[in-house]
């Protein structure tokens, strides 16, 4: 019987042998006969035109997902696939691989454009040609995908807050979001990280945490200060494995509409939860951090990541470059006057 009921199962059962002898035993889903019945029959007919015509059976966005974490699962951006996963699940989730055209592509590129940059709308897209490219070229399901364009992208974006404006914006947040957003300004760690940090990686005696990996795939050491401190003493006994929490639930994502309706209201544009990291390269500038303790601080693998923040505080470029008053060569005495000289000598 190619259509049947088990006793442990509410639903159909198809059980199917092609024409070359393959055979396919499974639940159809579904308890009413007339849809398990169709079932079936799209089934078989997909078997036939695999085996008769050569054709490749119809391969769905799920099925292709659901392969794509088992072989991937030890890449360290793992959780961040899943999340982007479950976002784009709403438009291709019901879609074979064959269904998703340029236009779908499009669609993906206009929904996450509005509540994201170019920048992140093109790792959503990434991933998507990624999964696709793996299914034409290593499984075999599709003969071909659309070409998936991606934006033109600038590293040198550098946006970030005033203490005036992060005051109005903290003003406006929910205290759990309030608490992981000024944790990020006096950390300067980017979202996944602050979300994800666990009690065992924090030392509250020797005032540091512990970052497993970073994004660019080492571990980092973060000295706490006392706003941190302030901030991770009071979470104690809110989650048993992660700082961070709300109701006693992990929180996984922090652009979520609060965070987007806070910013808003405290009058904040063109403003997104990275920049935070910005703000706090900026401020830390601004005191009078040098590059390499910068670098350090923030976990960049080269120092070309943190020049950028360079013209911030040219205050201290300035000093640094007066240090060489002090040397006075016979030409400078004799061009200039010492008289000169030492009027601009900051040592003096």
């Amino acid at each position: 019987m190619s259509l049947y009921k088990r006793k442990d199962s509410s639903y159909w059962w198809i059980k199917i042998t092609s024409p070359g002898g393959k055979r396919i035993q499974q639940s159809t889903g579904t308890e009413d006969k007339m849809k398990a019945q169709e079932y079936h029959d799209k089934i078989k007919a997909a078997l036939w035109d695999e085996e008769k015509l050569n054709k490749k059976p119809q391969r769905t966005w799920q099925e292709a997902t659901v392969r794509w974490l088992n072989e991937t699962s030890d890449k360290r951006t793992t959780r961040e696939d899943i999340t982007k996963l479950r976002w784009l699940h709403p438009i291709l989730g019901n879609l074979t691989l064959d269904q998703i055209s340029l236009p779908v592509i499009d669609m993906i590129r206009e929904r996450k454009l509005k509540e994201a940059s170019k920048a992140t709308v093109n790792r959503y897209l990434n991933l998507v040609r990624a999964i696709l490219n793996r299914a034409k070229n290593e499984w075999e399901w599709i003969d071909g995908f659309p070409k998936i364009k991606m934006y033109k992208e600038s590293n040198n974006r550098n946006r970030s807050l005033t203490p005036e404006q992060a005051d109005k914006l903290l003003a406006e947040l929910p205290e759990h979001q309030r608490d992981i957003v000024l944790f990020a300004l006096y950390t300067g760690l980017r979202q996944r990280n602050v979300l994800d940090m666990e009690w065992e990686h924090v030392d509250l005696e020797l005032r540091h945490a512990y970052v497993p990996r970073t994004k660019n795939g080492e571990a980092l050491a973060v000295p706490l200060n006392d706003v941190a401190m302030s901030i991770i003493t009071k979470q104690i006994g809110k989650h048993p494995q992660f700082v961070f929490s709300y109701r006693g639930k992990h929180i996984r994502y922090a652009n979520t509409l609060a965070w987007r309706k806070a910013l808003v209201r405290a009058g904040i544009t063109d403003f997104r939860w990275h920049d935070l990291r910005h703000t706090w390269a900026t401020w830390q500038r601004k005191a009078g951090t040098p590059t390499h303790e910068l670098q350090h601080l923030g976990g960049w693998k080269t120092r070309a990541m943190v020049e950028r923040y360079a013209h911030i505080a040219p205050e201290a470029l300035s000093n640094a470059a007066s240090r060489l008053n002090k040397i006075k060569l016979g030409y400078v005495l004799a061009t200039l006057g010492e008289n000169d000289v030492c009027k601009n000598d900051v040592s003096a």
